[in-house]
C-alpha cells in the first residue's frame, strides 16, 4: 500500500525528433540495403537455377512471372 500513497514525479516534457543525419545510435543499421538487395537477387537467382534442374517448364514459368511482375509494376508505377 505504501506504492499507491507515493506521489508521482511531475511528467516530462516531450522532445522532438533530431533532425536526420544527428542520430548517431549504434543499433540502427546504416548503409546495408545495397547488400540486402544483392542478397535477394542472388537468393533469387539461385532458386530459378535450382527449380530449372529438376523441370525447365517450371523455370520458364518463373521467369515469365518475374519479367511479368516488373513489366507490370514499372507500369503501374509511372502511369
Amino acid at each position: 500500500m505504501k506504492l499507491l500513497a507515493q506521489e508521482l514525479p511531475p511528467p516530462r516534457a516531450i522532445k522532438e525528433t533530431p533532425p536526420p543525419g544527428t542520430n548517431q545510435d549504434p543499433l540502427i543499421a546504416k548503409n546495408l540495403q545495397k547488400g540486402q538487395y544483392v542478397g535477394i537477387i542472388g537468393l533469387a537467382i539461385a532458386l530459378v537455377a535450382a527449380v530449372g534442374f529438376f523441370s525447365r517448364r517450371v523455370e520458364y514459368a518463373i521467369m515469365f512471372a518475374i519479367a511479368l511482375s516488373a513489366v507490370l509494376i514499372a507500369f503501374f508505377l509511372f502511369i
